[in-house]
């Protein structure tokens, strides 16, 4: 199906056209005519680069009454670089339709200047859960009369400690309001939200798995020694020559000393971690956007919210305790139809995670040597 037929209105759908959009994918397909036309509950299961963003975003454009300049919406999202995505998306679709103002809001930045902005006309809220709170408090923006509430990444949002902010913030909506749930997974914890806050006749639609996990992704492994594995990670990276991707390690320490390691090689390589400040955050995802890094070596927690284009793979230079993060790791690259890699690295011992992966996902492996 097109997105018109869908629904979406011409002058979106010639904004989604330049942008390359052109098919919807099992998610869009799903939500956009149903979420457009009904005053529903929702709770969609779709791993990450499965599109989303417009699976909500398209909707919600579509019931934003123009001539109200109040919060309609509100859209909450785990991190700064998700929330500045999904602000950026909706600008672009709006490109030919009348003007819906979109404000996003996150920590990092000071607050007296996004004050002043939401002293501007806002109809859609894009927010991290603490950024709210901390707006809430100071009563710089009434969020009691929105129609829809949208939880982007719900999961990644439990997982970053935002249970009790999205309990909060959930109970401040309490009314008139619909919930669109939008997750890769649904954890126990969120479950509970589920079933204080969203309405027992919700929609449910859940992408099964096998296609989450992305036909367009091959899987291979390599098993070595652990003392050869900077030197097999050398000789992957040679392959690639100048494409760009992301390497993911479990620890801060590791992320650190890998990047220092491969600088000495004379590769172009970023840091992601945990701990860094958000400026030197900032400098390093805009010298990757720009292709100025052609690496990126981050930990699964830094990595949160990154959405960039064209990624050729993915290295799990470390494998993650967690089926769950394979799979976000892995959902980096082979996105809008695009193929991708993801290479994981392991030792004799770990090979039957690979085995598990494989059982898990309904993925396969393959092995390199």
């Amino acid at each position: 199906m097109s997105f018109i037929e869908l629904g979406v209105s011409e002058d979106i759908n010639k904004s989604l056209q330049e942008m390359g959009i052109v098919h919807p994918t099992k998610i869009q397909s799903a939500a956009i005519p149903v979420l457009s036309k009904e005053n529903i509950d929702f709770i969609g299961q779709a791993q990450t680069g499965t599109g989303k963003t417009a699976a909500f975003g398209l909707p919600l454009l579509a019931k934003i009454d123009p001539d109200n300049v109040n919060i309609q919406a509100l859209i909450l999202a785990p991190t700064r670089e998700l929330g500045q995505q999904i602000a950026k998306q909706l600008f672009k679709y709006t490109k030919y339709t009348n003007k819906v103002f979109t404000e996003a809001v996150y920590g990092g930045e000071k607050i007296d200047i996004q004050i002043q902005r939401l002293n501007r006309p806002t109809q859609i809220v894009v927010a991290t859960p603490g950024r709210l709170l901390d707006l809430l408090t100071k009563k710089a923006l009434d969020i009691s009369k929105i129609n829809t509430l949208v939880l982007d990444e719900a999961d990644e949002m439990l997982s970053m400690g935002f249970k009790d902010e999205l309990t909060r913030i959930l109970k401040k909506t309490k009314g008139n309001r619909n919930i669109w749930l939008f997750s890769a997974t649904l954890p126990s914890e969120l479950n509970e939200i589920i079933e204080m806050y969203v309405s027992k006749d919700c929609l449910r639609i859940s992408v099964d798995k096998t296609e989450a996990v992305n036909s367009n992704l091959q899987h291979q492994f390599v098993v070595g020694d652990d003392n050869n594995k900077l030197d097999t990670l050398a000789q992957f990276l040679k392959t690639q020559g100048k494409n760009r991707g992301i390497i993911f390690t479990k620890t801060k320490a590791a992320a650190k000393l890998l990047t220092k390691q491969l600088a000495a090689k004379n590769y172009e390589v970023g840091l992601l971690e945990g701990d860094m400040l958000q400026k030197d955050r900032d400098r390093v995802m805009r010298a990757f956007k720009k292709k100025t890094l052609k690496i990126l070596v981050a930990t699964d927690v830094a990595a949160r919210g990154i959405d960039v284009d064209n990624l050729a793979y993915v290295v799990h230079y470390q494998l993650p305790d967690q089926t769950e993060y394979y799979t976000h790791r892995s959902g980096r690259t082979a996105r809008a139809g695009r193929s991708g890699l993801s290479l994981v690295l392991v030792n004799t011992k770990e090979q039957r995670r690979i085995w598990e992966l494989e059982k898990e996902l309904g993925i396969k492996f393959l092995k390199i040597k």
